[in-house]
């Protein structure tokens, strides 16, 4: 599916036009807003907050951003250093192989500085495998925050606090065989895999996280389907 198509199926969705309404509304309000978008590998987490973001950097006054935990990813020489070491590579993308308590620290501090501070926020680099800290600013202005991710909703491994942080939590619904079939083709276009090589490898540990994040949707405020 090229983009073209994908912001073709947002726009004639129901539920993204509530999103943005949603967004549109918070923005509105005297005080700042978090709103979490929980979702599995492969749901689209990445791709639909970068359609809300595009959308309102085309409006006036209306002042959102979209982060990822994902720059909350142990690094490379954090994973080595684990007693576990081999088992951290190999599951990398498991709750505990990312760092919850220094995300939970980091949106408190984004949650008590609307107008008090300007946040960083690291992002990820994908070439290199690993954190950029502070790479990403979030101005003391910014009325409304989305911050997608895997874990939000989790109880464990250092993440029970996250979940009270955010205002409000979305859910992207997407069956889990489905994310699973997207991330097997992810996999053969970037690495040449066949159907079969992909597979095994998302059964590894990507596969195992899917089925994990979709435990937590009943959790959530809001169930998102696109």
């Amino acid at each position: 599916m090229t983009s073209l198509d994908i912001n073709r199926s947002y726009e004639q969705s129901a539920d993204v036009r509530a999103a943005l309404e949603k967004i549109q509304a918070y923005a509105t309000k005297s005080h700042r807003t978090l709103i979490g978008l929980t979702g599995g590998p492969g749901s689209g987490k990445s791709t639909l907050a970068d359609y809300l973001i595009d959308y309102f950097s085309k409006q006036k006054n209306t002042s959102v951003i979209c982060l990822s935990m994902d720059g909350f990813h142990l690094s490379k020489a954090q994973l080595r250093a684990l007693p576990n070491d081999d088992e951290a590579f190999a599951r990398r993308g498991a709750p505990w192989t990312f760092d919850s308590l220094g995300f939970i620290e980091r949106v408190k501090k984004i949650k008590q500085g609307y107008r008090q501070e300007d946040i960083f926020w690291p992002s990820f680099d994908h070439a290199l495998g690993d954190p950029i800290e502070d790479d990403l600013s979030i101005t003391k202005d910014t009325k409304v925050i989305l911050i997608e991710g895997l874990y939000l909703l989790h109880q464990q491994d250092g993440w029970h606090e996250a979940r009270r942080l955010f205002d409000e939590h979305w859910f992207l619904d997407i069956p889990v065989e489905i994310a699973i079939e997207r991330l097997a083709k992810r996999h053969m276009q970037a690495w040449n895999f066949s159907h079969q090589q992909a597979m095994d490898r998302i059964n590894q540990s990507d596969g195992l996280n899917a089925r994990l994040v979709a435990t937590y949707k009943e959790q959530a405020d809001w169930l998102i389907r696109v």
